[in-house]
């Protein structure tokens, strides 16, 4: 594609800006509890494509960013609007849901299939393979930076009660520091060359600044919404 984007930027921002209304979507429509239901959809999703190596801004990249991230603008909406504990609820919901899963599509390999569906199998082994290693880094890196992210939200909440851009953008960047730093040792250590690493490590950092500053926004109209509360 010529211009200023090539297709992978173009499809990055598309994809950036669908999670982002899905996420206001899932509050609009069911509240509080919507953005409880996104944590475990971001996570698997992103676990999924964390394998995904794609080439944006000329630089190595997990696709697995923008969903992982979305769920840190999950937790500044609920840490914003119904205070810290409901953050942590929603970080204990992303850690249950990723072992869940985890465990029920791994013992489902655990299986031998009819010969029909060999190539099937084999396919979901080569996606699910690396799942459990992913699993195990994405959950340490996850709970420990989404810890930081809502105790960084609630000390910039009081510094600065009349500016939710530096507290959103602020706990969100330092946290997503640890996040990539954890992850990225944890997860790629000999599976990728110490060069192609950092590479991920410092791309991967650079679209989360990006997103965490594209996000505020959102937050930002999060903040204005009534969404009801009861759906049943």
């Amino acid at each position: 594609m010529n211009g200023i984007f090539s297709i992978n930027e173009t499809l990055w921002f598309i994809k950036l800006l669908s999670s982002f209304l899905i996420v206001l979507g899932c509050y609009k429509i069911f509240g509080k509890t919507g953005l409880f239901i996104w944590i475990p959809i971001a996570m698997f999703i992103s676990n999924v494509e964390v394998s995904i190596l794609v080439k944006i801004f000329g630089l190595h990249a997990s696709l697995g960013n923008i969903s992982y991230a979305s769920a840190f603008l999950v937790t500044d909406i609920l840490s914003e609007k119904y205070g810290e504990e409901e953050a942590k609820k929603a970080v204990w919901i992303g850690f249950f849901s990723s072992i869940v899963v985890t465990f029920m599509i791994n013992f489902a390999l655990l299986f031998t299939p009819e010969a029909e569906g060999v190539k099937i199998f084999d396919n979901m082994k080569s996606i699910f393979g690396l799942f459990p290693r992913f699993m195990i880094a994405g959950l340490i890196a996850y709970g420990t930076s989404q810890y930081i992210d809502i105790y960084l939200y609630k000390i910039l909440k009081i510094k600065f009660p009349n500016h939710l851009w530096i507290r959103n953008n602020g706990s969100t960047m330092i946290s997503q520091l640890v996040d990539n730093i954890l992850f990225t040792l944890m997860a790629f250590t000999g599976v990728f060359s110490f060069e192609i690493m950092f590479e991920i490590f410092l791309s991967t950092y650079i679209l989360k600044w990006i997103v965490a500053l594209l996000d505020t926004p959102f937050l930002y109209i999060a903040t204005k919404m009534s969404p009801k509360e009861t759906i049943f």
